[in-house]
């Protein structure tokens, strides 16, 4: 690879809605895993008609198209038709009890609140969903689309478990059930599938003991030409411009690092701009290409190009140019529209100028 190699730019899954979209969003609630939303969700569920999908196929089509107008790559479908990014998956996995929420105490006990309930065997229903929000997101853009979904533990960490009683056995079967999606995303042409697993840097010591294998098994007989990609941030805070939430530590991607990338998983996104990382962490990646969080999801100040393309240039020190996508911390749904526009349009043109 030359070093003219261009650094390319990707979003990390959620984006703001447009106003006219009446999905229940969680990012406009005081807690990330509200019984409110859920249940607001499941009255939206039936009231939902045809006339709603188009007003949700019109925003998935408005939000690809607004990220790469902005300079992004490789944009999201922005998780428009999601409440949530957990919730919204687990709706079409059998064993999982949404009208009955008990209370957990989740991510090392920084939340406590209601969630679904898992009351048997998980398996996948039989009816794929997202091959249909691949291709609508994929219909308005060139660009490649990357579908997102939730993780193995994220998920086990996210539902009160009244049937397993045994996380490894629930994260193997919660692996298999996403890899019947994940499969059928790969055959429907997505290149681009990234697993979101936050709560590896809440357990570290957990991801390394068997939640990277399941990782892998959610990629079980997926086409090498497939870009393999997990994010693992450390938590949304629970409201725009929180500097006291209790992000996981960064320390974390320290414990993991080398177990993540001696896997088969090609692409790790890391947040970055919230709080810088020791340098020295990206000198443990020997083969894996790092998403790099460089724009801060929470905050409502919006870095300058110039502050972008520092700390490229910083990072660009202890890992190779052709091992580094450039992108935001994680989802941009907290964020006003016209902002996140602006850290979009920065981030592309500091990439583009490195």
């Amino acid at each position: 690879m030359t070093q003219d190699h261009k650094i390319l730019t990707t979003t990390i899954g959620s984006y703001p809605k447009p106003d006219y979209v009446p999905t229940p969003d969680w990012f406009k609630t005081d807690s990330t895993l509200s019984e409110e939303v859920v249940s607001e969700y499941n009255e939206y569920l039936k009231e939902k008609d045809q006339s709603i999908e188009s007003l949700l196929n019109e925003g998935v089509n408005e939000v690809v198209r607004e990220q790469v107008r902005a300079g992004i790559d490789i944009p999201t479908d922005g998780e428009v038709r999601r409440e949530h990014y957990i919730n919204y998956h687990c709706r079409h996995l059998e064993g999982i009890d949404f009208e009955r929420l008990t209370q957990k105490s989740m991510r090392a006990g920084t939340w406590i609140g209601k969630v679904p309930t898992i009351y048997k065997k998980i398996e996948a229903e039989r009816n794929h969903f997202l091959t249909r929000d691949y291709k609508i997101a994929q219909s308005a853009t060139r660009q490649p689309v990357k579908i997102t979904l939730p993780g193995p533990m994220t998920i086990a960490d996210s539902m009160y478990d009244n049937y397993y009683g045994d996380e490894k056995k629930l994260g193997k079967d919660l692996a298999e059930a996403l890899n019947y999606e994940i499969k059928a995303l790969a055959s429907a042409g997505c290149n681009w599938i990234q697993i979101d697993e936050p709560v590896f840097a809440r357990y570290p010591q957990k991801a390394v003991s068997f939640g990277i294998e399941n990782l892998e098994r959610c990629f079980f007989e997926v086409p090498k030409r497939v870009n393999q990609c997990m994010h693992m941030c450390c938590g949304y805070p629970d409201k725009l411009d929180n500097e006291d939430y209790p992000k996981a530590d960064p320390s974390a991607y320290h414990e993991v690092a080398e177990a993540v990338d001696s896997s088969s998983i090609q692409f790790i996104s890391i947040e970055d701009a919230h709080r810088h990382n020791d340098l020295n962490l990206f000198e443990k990646f020997k083969q894996s290409t790092i998403v790099l969080g460089l724009i801060a999801i929470a905050q409502s100040r919006v870095e300058t190009e110039n502050v972008i393309r520092v700390r490229l240039e910083e990072v660009l020190g202890h890992i190779d140019k052709q091992r580094l996508i450039a992108a935001p911390d994680c989802g941009l749904g907290m964020l006003p529209r016209h902002i996140a526009i602006a850290k979009m349009e920065n981030l592309a043109q500091a990439a583009k100028n490195m």
